[in-house]
């Protein structure tokens, strides 16, 4: 939770490719997937939502006791149950979190005693309890103990106080739990004194912890983690000590959370070395430290770890051009010979690299492989990243040497890179199509009545991501305005996407003019601050060539990062079966390379084929599967079978939709195209509500119809019922359209203490409890989708809370699943 010293920043890159060099030949161990983890990055039960945790197999998460007061939520069993249910493997928990104030208040040994006998009481008797870890002690380097002095007789006082300490927490414990997992001493820098006097200590003493933890909080630990690493297994290995499971239960600073750039450089040596590592809690909880919009929204962090979950096999060798560097082009890699794929992440630098893959074994991958090249760009913490654009696919022949060279060309040092290698097999894979687009900083425009900050640099490194490490703030004027000179090639529409921040706890907005013309107002929702990147997605219609887009002031104010231009599309994503998440008899099939996929997935008895389908908005979409038979396609409840190459029309939620295909076929891929379409859904706003015991409407300019239903819940008869004309049985979405900014300052400088609020839902005589994340500010709403069934004609739908309050309901939404 601290920051170590600032890290000297790297040399520039050469304008040279790179040369990237990974060996298929020399195995690392099986792939571990443990630099995944995330520091409070569960808020609560459903927060962040099932369809984007259970992607990512988060291996651990590290969450405050049950009832610990230094933060308003993330308790640990509470937590657990999203996390169990979506298959996460290990929760660390914070014992010291029990306390309300940072550092935390020291008020004794025994103090302490009487409360971690109540934690390890939860803990023993909680369901899934061998999944818990306990973490006795947090950063008692400097709380508590002050074991990182520099005077040696004041460390040695220190440290016997902290070893005896150690001792007694440690049986008391095992006294509760006899089979407890313990782990620490988890310093908040890695000290080579402390942990060698700890190991020897510990083993005397027989109170070793079955997982050793410290922090790596300092850009400069890009540069020093493998040593730390090194020194570490070298101290075990002179003291007699059997190699410990290591977590690095905090890592990385605001400047590298949802990054894809800079994540892949912390998770390659992470993954490479086999610890566990849990992301760092800088800001709020529930969103995976900066990786989930909302409640089901990816951003570009996302799905680089969805990539990261996506890797099996054994992990193989990666050379990057400079090891332990700061800010360097890096990656991992893995081989998986059963489903004869190769994958390599990499990311970190600008400019273009060589992927230069060695030991490209005939036997798996025959004389040619399709390599097929994505990228999973910024898009911001709360900025929606749509599914990772291919950027090529092409048929490379295999060198006598056993060697194939991937370009990856124009990189962007903020974003993350896949490379896919499986048999060519016959046929030409088809080219990607790529849309034209083109970025433009606000730094670099001209700037009328506003200010260029410098944001997220190597010696800044816990201030936020900037692109371009600069932003334009203090647009506050009735003056100010940013003048972006673009140029496009053809005339037509253009998506235009707005990196922006807005902290004035209201929707601000301003106007947006294109070479002086008619201004429309842009509004753009809530963020946590300033800083905290967000992504507003506008179409604007241009001619060819150069034109000013200008964004002025308008009511309110935001902050401006960057704006990108796209040559506007039909969304069309070709989801393929050969990467999808697998489990049953499968077998792959890459006779036939030819069209947009690198193959088919053999599904057989008992298989089944999950997809992560994008939707950059709540409503309807077509959905194709390519496949040499029909097979079944379940989604929010329903299943329905795909005949193959039939469209068929299905409700999508924003954000993150898992579809599962089963059957006998094979499958090539699954095919999802449009933009939304809001056709044959029921909408109730909050106005058509009957409202009791206190729930009343309140005007509000942001709500869909003028008003929502605030004062709801905190009783028993406090109710809003909406009664729904369903056209026929079966499995709907339920999409509740809903703002609340409930909060808890818990007086933590760098965390923003949000509350989720619940709401009891009961449709058909079912309650379900949902979970509503808040949504910034009292007048942002935001949507969450369920799903629910409903009979044929009325039924009703009920939200109530009688213990605390709900959200807002500005309106609610009914679709069948299928149209």
């Amino acid at each position: 939770m601290i920051a170590g010293p600032p890290a000297t920043a790297p040399a520039a890159a050469a304008t040279a490719a790179q040369t990237i060099a990974v060996d298929l030949g020399a195995s690392e161990g099986p792939v571990m997937h443990g630099a995944n983890g995330a520091l409070y990055g569960l808020s609560d039960d459903g927060v962040p939502g099932d369809a984007v945790l259970e992607p990512l197999k988060i291996s651990t998460i590290s969450q405050k006791p049950q009832g610990g007061a230094q933060h308003p939520n993330g308790d640990a069993i509470t937590v657990s149950k999203s996390f169990f249910r979506n298959g996460g493997g290990d929760v660390l928990v914070m014992m010291q979190d029990i306390y309300a104030k940072w550092p935390y208040e020291d008020l004794g040994i025994d103090d302490y005693l009487t409360k971690v006998d109540g934690i390890a009481e939860d803990v023993e008797a909680a369901p899934n309890s061998e999944h818990f870890i306990y973490v006795p002690f947090n950063e008692p380097d400097w709380i508590w103990y002050k074991l990182g002095v520099d005077d040696q007789a004041t460390y040695e006082v220190n440290r016997d106080r902290f070893f005896k300490d150690w001792k007694t927490v440690y049986e008391r414990i095992r006294a509760i739990d006899p089979d407890a997992r313990i782990a620490g001493p988890n310093e908040a820098s890695y000290h080579s004194r402390l942990l060698t006097d700890f190991l020897a200590f510990a083993k005397k003493e027989n109170v070793l912890p079955e997982v050793m933890t410290w922090h790596e909080l300092g850009s400069g630990s890009l540069r020093d983690f493998q040593n730390h690493y090194d020194t570490y297994r070298a101290t075990e290995k002179r003291l007699g000590i059997e190699p410990l499971a290591i977590n690095i239960n905090e890592y990385a600073n605001r400047r590298d959370l949802s990054v894809p750039g800079q994540l892949v450089q912390w998770v390659s040596m992470f993954e490479r070395n086999k610890v566990y590592a849990d992301q760092a809690y800088w800001d709020a909880a529930g969103n995976l430290d900066g990786n989930v919009v909302h409640t089901n929204i990816p951003n570009g962090g996302w799905w680089f770890f969805r990539w990261y979950a996506g890797l099996s096999g054994r992990t193989v060798q990666v050379t990057p051009p400079r090891a332990d560097t700061i800010d360097t082009l890096q990656g991992l890699a893995s081989l998986d010979p059963s489903r004869r794929q190769a994958q390599v992440l990499l990311g970190g630098a600008s400019g273009d690299a060589d992927v230069a893959v060695r030991h490209v074994d005939p036997a798996v991958f025959g004389r040619s492989v399709t390599a097929t090249v994505a990228e999973a760009a910024w898009s911001g913490y709360e900025g929606g990243h749509a599914t990772p654009r291919v950027l090529s696919r092409t048929k490379l022949n295999v060198a006598p040497d056993g060697s194939v060279t991937v370009p990856v060309t124009g990189m962007d040092r903020m974003s993350a890179y896949r490379v896919v290698l499986t048999p060519a097999g016959s046929g030409t894979p088809a080219p990607a199509t790529v849309p034209f687009t083109a970025s433009y900083e606000a730094e670099d425009a001209a700037i009328t009545a506003g200010q260029v900050y410098t944001q997220g640099t190597v010696s800044d490194a816990n201030g936020y991501a900037a692109s371009g490490t600069k932003d334009v703030g203090s647009l506050k004027e009735a003056a100010s305005k940013v003048d972006f000179s673009v140029s496009v090639p053809r005339t037509g529409l253009y998506d235009l996407a707005v990196l922006y921040g807005n902290q004035t706890g209201t929707p601000s907005t301003q106007l947006l003019s294109v070479d002086g013309g008619t201004p429309a107002e842009v509004t753009y929702p809530s963020t946590e601050n300033w800083l905290y990147r967000a992504k507003k997605d506008l179409t604007v219609e241009l001619t060819a060539g150069a034109h000013t887009l200008t964004l002025a002031h308008g009511n309110g104010e935001a902050t401006l990062d960057r704006i990108d231009l796209t040559a506007h599309t039909t969304p069309s994503t070709v989801y393929e079966a050969t990467l999808a998440d697998v489990s049953g008899s499968v077998s792959y099939d890459y006779r036939d390379s030819s069209g947009t996929g690198t193959g088919a997935l053999v599904l057989g008895r008992g298989s089944k084929a999950v997809f992560d389908a994008y939707a950059p908005q709540d409503g309807y979409y077509t959905v194709t599967t390519r496949a040499s038979a029909p097979v079944k396609l379940a989604l929010h409840g329903e299943t329905v079978t795909a005949p193959p190459g039939r469209a068929l029309k299905l409700y999508l939620v924003a954000g993150n939709n898992r579809i599962t295909a089963t059957g006998y076929a094979n499958l090539r891929s699954l095919d999802v195209t449009g933009s939304g379409s809001d056709s044959g859904v029921l909408t109730y706003e909050g106005t058509q509500a009957t409202l009791s015991g206190g729930a009343r409407l309140v005007d509000s300019a942001h709500a869909s119809a003028g008003s929502y239903v605030g004062w709801l819940g905190n009783s028993d008869s406090s109710k809003a019922v909406f009664t729904v004309d369903a056209p026929r049985a079966g499995a709907y979405v339920l999409v509740t359209r809903y703002g609340h900014n409930d909060r808890r300052d818990n007086g933590h400088a760098y965390n923003t203490d949000i509350m989720s609020r619940t709401a009891d839902v009961t449709v058909g005589g079912r309650t379900q409890q949902i979970t509503f994340k808040n949504t910034w500010s009292w007048d942002d709403f935001w949507t969450l989708g369920v799903p629910v069934e409903l009979k044929k004609g009325a039924n009703t739908v009920t939200f109530t809370n009688a213990s605390a309050w709900a959200p807002n309901i500005d309106r609610i939404q009914l679709a069948p699943v299928r149209g």
